[in-house]
């Protein structure tokens, strides 16, 4: 099949279709996004990934960390970068990024393909989590009333406004949608929906970090229906209540959660100082933003042009 586009069409979708023709020209197996060669189902390890793997965790670039994200999306466990990143998430080993501002966000993996990608292409290979406070934020300005993540000011400010201006052009290039469950309805009723937005900068909701809910919640079915726990906290988040969790302790900072409180309507849930991730807060208040991101997968040449072409389109939309 060949696709037609018309002369206003995103230059990207060139870009990719002249790599994959040099690619193919050059007699090499997938690609990697400036110029590293192989990956994809033949087996082939990419150059980055190589390299990678070659390595400490703790040493990876920002571009080796996109290129192992990419390789376990595309092979699961049977990628060989699976149990070195397995392994770094395990000791929760951490990177750093500048900030446009100067300061330095420090982060750490806290999911392998946890997260599905927005445009229903796969999964996101790592999920990754700051361990610092970027910004301090209220989730809704103090005049609001009850409200949801999907239309909170904070959800805006981590897509496209000044939290997500803090991201450096490089590191922001390399950040996919992915999609992000949350009772959305602006209600805390027990029969509350959960639907899903797309997020580039999200925060974790409360069962993408307790392993199941408090029992004094079990009524409230959609409070355990915003995800599922994530891989770093399995084993590591003992009390899904207000008692203490170390791993969750962020400084001495509290932090939010996109999770609407069940208890106070226009109430957000937060984990506190000393990793308690039970506790509401209203809405107004200007707590610590602490966001998760991943990594976009790499599309490879087993796709068809069809494929490519319809992929690149959801990227640029």
């Amino acid at each position: 099949m060949i696709v037609f586009a018309g002369p206003g069409v995103d230059g990207a979708i060139r870009n990719q279709f002249n790599l994959v023709g040099n690619t193919v020209n050059n007699g090499t197996v997938g690609g990697v996004e400036g110029g590293a060669s192989g990956g994809g189902s033949a087996g082939t390890d990419s150059a980055t990934v190589q390299a990678a793997i070659a390595k400490d965790a703790k040493n990876w670039t920002l571009e080796e960390q996109k290129a192992v994200a990419e390789d376990i999306a595309a092979k699961g466990e049977a990628s060989s970068a699976f149990a070195k990143a397995e392994a770094a998430m395990d000791a929760g080993t951490r990177w750093s990024v500048k900030l446009t501002n100067g300061n330095l966000m420090t982060y750490r993996i806290i999911g392998i393909n946890h997260d599905d990608l927005a445009d229903g292409s796969g999964k996101a290979g790592l999920t990754f989590f700051s361990v610092g406070n970027i910004r301090s934020s209220y989730m809704y300005p103090k005049s609001y009333g009850a409200g949801s993540w999907e239309d909170s000011d904070l959800r805006a400010k981590m897509n496209s406004g000044e939290i997500w201006n803090l991201m450096p052009s490089d590191f922001q290039s390399k950040v996919k949608s992915v999609r992000k469950l949350t009772n959305n309805s602006y209600s805390n009723d027990k029969n509350a929906t959960v639907t899903a937005t797309a997020d580039k900068l999200f925060l974790l909701s409360y069962s993408e970090i307790v392993e199941s809910p408090e029992s004094t919640w079990s009524d409230y079915s959609w409070i355990g229906n915003e995800g599922s726990q994530y891989e770093y906290f399995r084993g590591k988040v003992a009390a899904n209540d207000n008692a203490r969790n170390d791993c969750l302790i962020i400084g001495d900072w509290t932090w939010w959660e996109r999770t609407s409180s069940i208890a106070d309507r226009g109430h957000f849930l937060y984990v506190s100082t000393s990793g308690k991730p039970s506790f509401s807060m209203m809405s107004h208040a200007a707590i610590a933003v602490v966001p998760a991101f991943c990594f976009y997968i790499l599309l490879h040449l087993e796709q068809s042009p069809c494929d490519l072409a319809r992929a690149f389109f959801y990227a640029n939309s």
